[in-house]
């Protein structure tokens, strides 16, 4: 049960929470959300009664699958965000994995709101917080009830130690929290990007909280969703809603509390919105295309059915980054080919928008046998499979491409480069981080000896590679 202190009596007020999660640059909505977060704003201090809105975020706000957000790294997201004027944000996992941590330690430098995460950590015995952030805040309505904001990111303990960051479960962290502030809060907000289950299990287990606003999984909540005395709230995805909630609050304590959404698509559209739109993501193409990386003497193709130069190329590039003899890749990776002549980086993150690391699998002679089985299996399948999630930015899967592997199908035989391969020797292979988490190929990540290579994304590969094999003519 909360513990409050007695302060006495005040008159009756009303909190707003306006909260957006998972915009992932979907900067299309934007006119329109931040039109609508100001209105809401101005109304409810306009309106009788004693009212105090606050605005939050709740994570993957940025996707550097926008132009203009991968040539900013980020700092046009942040630049909006300012605009609105947050309250507080918590990170999601593609600010948090989606970033190199240079920039990730850099992202909020010149943001004028808080980044409130009490999970993850810059030191692996979870002393220091990471700087960028503080484990909590403390707002105040106008008539003095104490709102305590706590926030959470996905604790991707793979992904986030392999870059030097160092996360933590909530169910660590929380409860030490509650019991730090116990008696110096009225109100209890959580801006949760841990996905719809564990907000449920969350408001199970910790009554203390009054409000979980969600984000991860993309959920949407039109009316909220009660759980044991909590108000859950979510908006969906992509901005393509607005969600809001009312707090009743007499003598410090929640008397009432309800939520809402906004349709973003029934929000009224300004006339210069499709000029901004189109503009933003003009600018990120017009930066992208002043780094010159190669020069092709020849197209490369790409095809979701076959074997491809494009496929062929980026399989090379995978295995000269790693080192290793065989290489992994799927065709849907790639949404266009690449043309003669001279690419630009905004030719690669056209073709390659995806936040993919590369990743070295090392398994037994048997297991890669069942992998690759699996890989077979499902060949078919992939080919025209609309995947959407899990870092891709594409459509379909397409077809899959091997480097330094072979199969037989006749005889159901692996070849390692020219030999069979061996049931009880040690193989490793080349693919990406995503192979991990999508579930066509269990083999990897049941049977595997995963090592996710950091900083850099699969564009990035492809491009140190024709960088190095197709070098930009010399200066005259």
């Amino acid at each position: 049960m909360k513990i409050v202190e007695k302060r006495g009596s005040s008159v009756q007020e009303t909190i707003h929470l306006l909260h957006t999660n998972d915009l992932h640059s979907h900067f299309e909505n934007w006119p329109r959300i931040e039109r609508q977060l100001a209105k809401r704003k101005a109304d409810g201090l306009a309106a009788a009664g004693n009212n105090t809105v606050f605005t939050f975020d709740i994570g993957d706000a940025m996707d550097r699958a926008h132009p203009l957000t991968e040539a900013t790294d980020g700092a046009s997201n942040i630049a909006m965000f300012n605009e609105v004027g947050y309250d507080a944000v918590t990170i999601g996992n593609n600010e948090g994995i989606g970033n190199p941590p240079a920039v990730l330690w850099h992202l909020y430098d010149h943001a004028q709101f808080p980044v409130v995460l009490g999970n993850l950590f810059s030191d692996a015995d979870r002393t220091k917080l990471v700087p960028f952030a503080v484990d909590h805040l403390m707002l105040h309505t106008k008539q003095g009830t104490r709102v305590l904001v706590l926030g959470y990111t996905a604790p991707f303990i793979t992904t986030y130690t392999a870059n030097h960051w160092y996360p933590e479960m909530v169910g660590t962290v929380l409860p030490e929290q509650l019991a730090r502030f116990a008696g110096q809060y009225d109100v209890c907000i959580v801006l949760s990007h841990l996905g719809i289950e564990m907000d449920r299990w969350l408001a199970r287990h910790y009554p203390q909280i009054d409000v979980i606003l969600g984000a991860h999984t993309h959920h949407l909540l039109p009316q909220g969703e009660l759980d044991n005395g909590v108000l859950l709230g979510a908006a969906g995805k992509w901005g393509e809603h607005l969600g809001e909630m009312s707090l009743v609050v007499q003598d410090h304590h929640i008397v009432e509390k309800k939520a809402w959404v906004y349709d973003t698509a029934d929000l009224p559209a300004a006339p210069g919105d499709s000029q901004e739109i189109d503009q933003w993501a003009a600018e990120g193409h017009q930066l992208l295309q002043q780094e010159q990386i190669a020069q092709l003497p020849q197209d490369f193709p790409i095809d979701y059915n076959r074997p491809s130069p494009m496929l062929d190329l980026a399989l090379a590039a995978l295995q000269e980054y790693t080192g290793t003899e065989a290489a992994v890749l799927n065709a849907g990776l790639f949404l266009t080919g690449l043309h003669e002549g001279i690419v630009t980086a905004d030719d690669l993150h056209t073709q390659m928008p995806h936040p993919m690391h590369a990743m070295k699998v090392t398994l037994r002679g048997t297991d890669l046998w069942r992998l690759v089985r699996e890989m077979e299996k499902n060949r078919g399948f992939l080919r025209r499979f609309p995947l959407r999630g899990m870092s891709f930015r594409g459509k379909i899967f397409g077809t899959i491409g091997y480097a330094g592997i072979r199969y037989d199908p006749t005889n159901r035989t692996v070849y390692w480069h020219d030999r069979p391969i061996d049931p009880n020797q040690q193989y490793t292979i080349a693919t990406l981080d995503h192979y991990l988490f999508v579930p066509f190929f269990p083999t990897i990540e049941i049977m595997g000896d995963n090592e996710i290579l950091f900083p850099d994304f699969l564009r990035q590969i492809v491009a140190r590679y024709l960088a190095r094999h197709y070098p930009l003519p010399e200066e005259e």
